[in-house]
């Protein structure tokens, strides 16, 4: 069952994604607030008259309000059933679709592809079409139609059997599986998925890897990508945002207090991540020990501030992991801290005004996920850093095809090396790493949200 808020007239340029810019709490007295997201979409399609988004209501604040027929113009929100939303997003986007293109899967013991999962399927199914079903409603005849992301994946196939005039794309922000790790889903699954995606004009990804491996994985199951347009476009950071955000007064605040928490005459490694298992939060703190470790010169002269926001918590694989990231940080402070110096500073609250100041602090910026679509925690600290920052990079990263050559890369599995990388970033030189600062933030600004958004659709209405 699904009821929601229709827009008055059909839109020309229409985005669907699971989580929408607008956020509605449900107060004790009844009133429900508003709040606006942010972000690359919401930026880019801020370029962009005449659009609609369709996405899910999230919580009991969002249902509400699409209860009540309240909205705000140019957004449709999907009141679907509160168990198909948890198993189509918790059960099989976050815990399937998401695992396989991480290749988070410890696979002597999981996945486990039984009765329960293909459960989950079908109200992916159901969820997928309930998005086909409000974009077929709400389009002009041959309007632009650009899906997002792993949560939509079947909607491209759907609502080209509803809608062929209209012009379809699709876009993944996460990584691609290679083929053979790709075929760990089951036979039908991967080719429906393929499928789904393949019902799209055109399907475009951050990076020429991550759209090679899907190439791949349609050559190999189904014989090809058919009439399907491939394209890259590798979202970039919003620079003058940043720079703008960064230099405001609860910045200037935050970046007190973490001066005062660094001391005096400290060099700082920063990282800022959800606590997604992806992100490897776990395995730079162990580089990190081994850095103090094996350079004992750097004790009480660098302390490492890392922001690990928790994510995804109402699955307990990704409650374990904060928890062990919160315990590893604990164990490095009582085993090298003293009175005067707290080797890891750990904050574990969402607080983007404290990201920018440790952004701006930052000497080093540690990004070693094990795989990660873009990563713009990359991006976004070379153009923000007041005095320069060496940047040490996973090869896995997205932004590594951008990044690589002016950022000190690592193998995200190997500890030894990164705890190298980290000293090799602390001892640069300023000169040099001025002049990677300088290169870094020119090309992770290269396309900026809007023009991300513009370059896709432009792309789209040209196919």
């Amino acid at each position: 069952m699904v009821t929601e808020h229709t827009s008055s007239s059909p839109a020309q340029v229409l985005v669907a994604s699971n989580r929408g810019p607008i956020t509605y709490t449900l107060g004790e007295d009844g009133t429900l607030d508003a709040r606006r997201g942010g972000g690359g979409l919401v930026s880019g399609l801020s370029a962009v008259d005449d659009k609609l988004w369709v996405c899910a209501a999230l919580g009991d604040g969002d249902r509400e309000a699409v209860r009540r027929g309240v909205g705000e113009p140019g957004v449709r929100m999907l009141d679907i059933d509160p168990e198909v939303h948890a198993d189509a997003y918790n059960g099989i986007a976050n815990s399937v679709l998401w695992f396989v293109h991480h290749l988070l899967y410890q696979t002597p013991v999981e996945p486990v592809f039984d009765a329960e999962f293909r459960r989950q399927w079908a109200s992916y199914e159901t969820y997928n079409r309930a998005f086909a079903e409000a974009l077929a409603q709400e389009a002009a005849e041959g309007a632009a139609v650009l899906v997002q992301d792993y949560h939509l994946a079947l909607v491209p196939g759907m609502l080209r059997a509803l809608r062929p005039d209209l012009r379809i794309g699709h876009f993944s922000h996460t990584p691609w599986a290679p083929v053979d790790y790709f075929r760990l889903l089951p036979d039908d699954i991967a080719e429906q998925l393929l499928h789904g995606i393949l019902g799209a004009d055109r399907a475009a990804f951050l990076t020429r890897r991550w759209a090679d491996a899907f190439i791949g994985c349609c050559t190999e199951i189904l014989g090809g990508t058919g009439r399907t347009r491939i394209g890259v476009h590798g979202l970039g950071a919003d620079a003058d945002f940043l720079r703008r955000r960064s230099h405001e007064a609860d910045v200037d605040e935050r970046m007190a207090a973490l001066r005062e928490q660094v001391g005096e005459d400290r060099k700082t490694i920063v990282r800022v991540d959800r606590t997604e298992l992806s992100k490897n939060i776990v395995r730079g703190l162990h580089a990190y020990r081994t850095l103090l470790e094996t350079r004992p010169e750097w004790r009480e002269r660098v302390v490492h501030i890392a922001f690990a926001y928790p994510s995804r918590q109402d699955l307990a694989v990704y409650r374990d992991y904060t928890a062990a990231v919160q315990s590893l940080a604990t164990e490095i402070n009582g085993a090298y801290g003293t009175e005067s110096w707290t080797p890891v500073v750990l904050h574990v609250k969402d607080d983007f005004a404290r990201s920018l100041a440790a952004y701006r602090l930052a000497d080093v910026a540690l990004v070693n996920p094990i795989r990660d679509g873009m990563n713009l925690v990359a991006k976004e600290v070379p153009v923000v850093s007041d005095h320069g920052c060496a940047l040490v990079l996973s090869r896995e990263a997205g932004a590594y095809e951008e990044l690589g050559e002016d950022a000190i890369v690592v193998n995200p599995y190997d500890v030894t090396g990164t705890a190298e990388a980290l000293h090799e970033a602390l001892t640069m030189s300023g000169d040099e790493r001025s002049g990677r600062t300088k290169r870094l933030a020119e090309a992770a600004t290269a396309l900026p949200p809007q023009q991300w958004f513009l370059d896709q659709l432009e792309a789209l209405r040209q196919e």
